[in-house]
């Protein structure tokens, strides 16, 4: 029995083909400007050599689940995410997700059900595009952020809205502040801030990371340096949704 999940992001679009025990095939594209044709061409390529016939069901999730007409159910990011990193593991009871443009906490049951959960859906402060932008400053791509900040202090940034950080960016390059310094800082500010959020719910045992910035081994440190205690980080951060879809579906 076949099933698949999309999970249509502000800045990527996520695919699982899945058969119940493990994932078959996942793909992760660019959204752009079409969350409906990047979710087309995701859902195409996972059926790419596959009988649609045996496809039992489709679920489509993220803030462009709206606009996708192939799919058989729609559910929110929040269910989808946490059904996700409970198939990969059982003692989750937290979950901080990073997306592109926002950011969220859940809290989980020992059935793997949402309890309880906050969003920050309002503010780009600490997302991925937050470290899109800063990263550009520095002329790095936000896949080498890495490379700039490993092993380096940080140097404080104060600010985190995404305007007033690029300010504050420029003003430390004119000071000939290093840039792997401001790349160290740029993660370390997303650190606090993420931890800030967890602060806001109940920190239960154990503590799982998702979303794109989650590939950040950095910023990862950072925010279990800052908690004090270690982070589950799956395999695979980006298709936590996606591959939650497809357990649902199931």
């Amino acid at each position: 029995m076949l099933t698949i999940g999309i999970d249509a992001g502000s800045v990527a679009t996520k695919g699982v083909l899945y058969d119940g025990k493990k994932i078959l095939k996942k793909l992760v594209v660019p959204t752009g400007y079409s969350p409906m044709k990047a979710s087309e061409q995701v859902y195409n390529s996972l059926l790419d050599g596959i009988d649609r016939s045996d496809i039992k069901k489709v679920i489509g999730t993220g803030y462009g689940r709206g606009v996708m007409d192939f799919v058989d159910k729609r559910l929110t990011e929040i269910t989808c995410h946490t059904r996700g990193i409970y198939s990969l593991n059982r003692n989750i009871r937290t979950i901080i997700d990073i997306g592109g443009q926002d950011s969220k906490v859940i809290n989980l049951d020992e059935d793997g059900n949402v309890a309880n959960f906050i969003m920050n859906d309002k503010c780009a402060a600490g997302t991925g595009r937050f470290l899109e932008v800063t990263s550009k400053l520095l002329g790095s791509e936000i896949e080498k952020i890495d490379e700039m900040a490993g092993g380096v202090e940080p140097v404080n940034i104060s600010n985190m809205c995404t305007v007033f950080a690029e300010s504050e960016i420029i003003s430390l390059l004119a000071q000939n502040v290093s840039k792997e310094s401001i790349a160290a800082g740029i993660l370390k500010s997303i650190a606090n801030k993420s931890v800030s959020m967890l602060s806001r719910t109940d920190i239960v045992e154990e503590v799982a990371f998702t979303g794109g910035l989650a590939k950040s081994k950095v910023l990862v440190e950072f925010m279990e340096s800052i908690l004090g205690k270690k982070l589950y980080v799956a395999e695979d951060t980006q298709i936590i949704g996606a591959l939650g879809a497809a357990v649902i579906a199931q």
